[in-house]
């Protein structure tokens, strides 16, 4: 494919992430994103620590700024420290090199609202994005593609995209 045929392709945002799926197991991910500010993988082994390491890599970054403030039941809670200055050390092109196992997706979170996230994502196997309005939405999106990626063994079409209307 040449580039002009990813069109979906870009990061977009100074908090983008590239998501890469290596395993299904239980209906949990596990597999790597990956962000500007490092050359590492942060490594994940189910949808909680994913969304938690994102969370964390949003709140050092102070975006999007979140709408309301975090809370615990279990004690005192310490307040993230925020980077005052992070510097890209990958490019666009090196993070959008990075591909999953099983699939690969482009998470631009826009806004922390509502205690949750709004963005949207790209599926980049099929070169597909959709709006999210929540964190669980977001995760219904990825469960969903991974469950077309397992079914395309039958030959069944991809529908993650078809059903949304966006």
């Amino acid at each position: 494919m040449s580039s002009n045929e990813h069109t979906q392709w870009y990061i977009g945002a100074p908090n983008g992430v590239v998501l890469c799926i290596n395993a299904v197991s239980g209906g949990e991910p596990s597999g790597e994103l990956y962000h500007s500010y490092s050359p590492d993988p942060v490594r994940f082994e189910n949808f909680e620590q994913m969304t938690l390491r994102m969370e964390h890599l949003y709140d050092e970054l102070r975006f999007p700024h979140p709408s309301n403030n975090s809370r615990t039941f279990a004690g005192e809670m310490m307040p993230v420290q925020p980077t005052l200055e992070r510097k890209k050390i990958m490019s666009d092109e090196s993070l959008l090199s990075r591909h999953g196992e099983i699939g690969t997706f482009i998470v631009r979170v826009q806004h922390r609202q509502n205690s949750s996230w709004q963005g949207r994502i790209t599926w980049m196997e099929q070169d597909k994005t959709v709006s999210f309005r929540s964190v669980w939405e977001m995760i219904k999106l990825i469960e969903s593609a991974m469950d077309t990626v397992s079914d395309q063994e039958d030959e069944a079409e991809p529908t993650w995209f078809e059903s949304r209307g966006d």
